[in-house]
């Protein structure tokens, strides 16, 4: 059987087959606009399903709820609302993500336990539920309601975040579909904020689970806003096979091809949410080659893609270089100062620990762009890996100091 190339789209959650979704205004958010904070996501089959979550010591209860739901590796819908964390109200929160779970269930009659449950918004505060339960039954699912899905799950995003990639093995068509939010609190590890993927392929439940792993490490792991990390980070999978074909596990001939779409839009939801990040006018590409070791390029590209420092610099146009050095010294990698070589926007400004003359006027002018790229090459190894980050803007800081009031 042949192997077709990936197609890539803009479409979300409900791009594969037999997947509905839909979202209404429940009026959730402290300050409602209309927009829709209460979502439905529906698989009209069963679905093998794999999840990470925030790695915070301090789990939102629907996080807690979702992940026994998910213990036998088995969902067919999400409920999902912005505006409101259920985080940090104590016992309270735990009965009211289980009632979410029920509504939802009830209302697509499916078994409690098949319905995962997510929650983003401000923390400290109880969930309303009698806006949930008032507003619930008017959701209406359709194979249109994927944007409408990704809106409904965004709180300071500005856009919503969706990617879908088409792919054939043999005479099988497959497509996975996602959507993302997340602009603040995104520092993430085994998550992000909220972030859910569909397939119609059929997926053996250890290669979805190791497919997703592996994607979240070199996609959502890989992004950093502010440092923080939330309570309710969630990164859903769910195969429902409506696609037909045979199972895919690992060693299948379909395998390299699916794990290549699961990262493929990944990386697009989490380049989305770097970009969009709150208050943020660029999006920062880190590339960091020549490590020792995988685990020293990822610790050096988050760290500089994460550096207060670095980021205010590229917000302010001044190829401040010495920032991003400080910045690997500081990232626990092995770094020799007689090796590296530094890229601003493709210009060398460090060559093998000497300083490299350029022209400051000019590359200040190119790092007024949407996208700011920085390379460094550590010269002692062979690892390689890219990391996104944003500027750092005043906005940023008016934003997070009135989120509650």
């Amino acid at each position: 059987m042949s192997e077709q190339t990936l197609i890539v789209s803009t479409e979300g959650v409900t791009s594969p087959q037999g997947f509905l979704a839909g979202a209404v205004s429940a009026g959730i958010r402290a300050r409602s606009d209309g927009r829709p904070d209460l979502a439905l996501l529906y698989s009209e089959r069963p679905c093998a399903a794999a999840a990470l979550f925030t790695a915070s010591t301090l789990k939102a209860a629907p996080v807690l709820l979702s992940q026994r739901h998910l213990a036998d590796g088995r969902a067919q819908a999400v409920i999902v609302n912005s505006g409101c964390a259920n985080a940090y109200v104590g016992d309270q929160g735990g009965r009211d993500a289980e009632e979410m779970a029920r509504l939802a269930a009830s209302k697509l009659r499916l078994t409690v336990s098949d319905v995962v449950v997510a929650s983003t918004g401000v923390t400290g505060h109880l969930m309303p539920m009698e806006k949930i339960r008032a507003a619930l039954p008017s959701i209406a699912l359709d194979r249109g309601g994927g944007e409408q899905f990704a809106r409904a799950i965004m709180t300071t995003d500005t856009v919503p975040k969706q990617a879908s990639v088409a792919f054939s093995v043999g005479e099988w068509k497959y497509r996975v579909g996602g959507c993302a939010k997340g602009a603040g609190m995104i520092h993430p590890n085994l998550a992000t904020m909220l972030a859910f993927l569909t397939t119609d392929a059929s997926v053996e439940s250890a290669f979805l689970h190791q497919t997703l792993r592996e994607a979240a490490t070199v996609s959502f792991n890989m992004v950093s806003v502010d440092g923080d990390t939330s309570p309710s980070d969630t990164l859903l999978i769910m195969a429902n096979g409506a696609a037909g074909g045979p199972m895919i596990g690992e060693g299948d001939e379909g395998a390299p091809l699916f794990r290549e779409a699961v990262e493929t839009v990944c990386v697009a939801l989490a380049k989305g949410l770097a970009r969009d990040a709150e208050g943020a006018t660029k999006l920062i590409e880190v590339e960091v080659e020549g490590a020792l070791t995988l685990t020293d390029a990822r610790a050096a590209a988050r760290t500089v893609a994460g550096s207060p420092l670095v980021k205010s610099a590229v917000y302010g146009n001044d190829p401040n270089w010495g920032r991003v050095l400080a910045a690997v010294a500081r990232s626990g990698a092995t770094a020799k100062e007689e090796t590296v070589s530094l890229f601003w926007q493709g210009m060398c400004v460090f060559e093998r620990g000497r300083p490299v003359p350029y022209d400051k006027d000019a590359l200040s002018a190119a790092t007024d762009k949407p996208e700011v790229r920085i390379r460094v090459d550590l010269g002692i190894g062979e690892a390689r890996t890219v990391a996104w980050g944003c500027d750092l803007t005043e906005e940023y800081v008016r934003i997070n100091a009135e989120y509650t009031t």
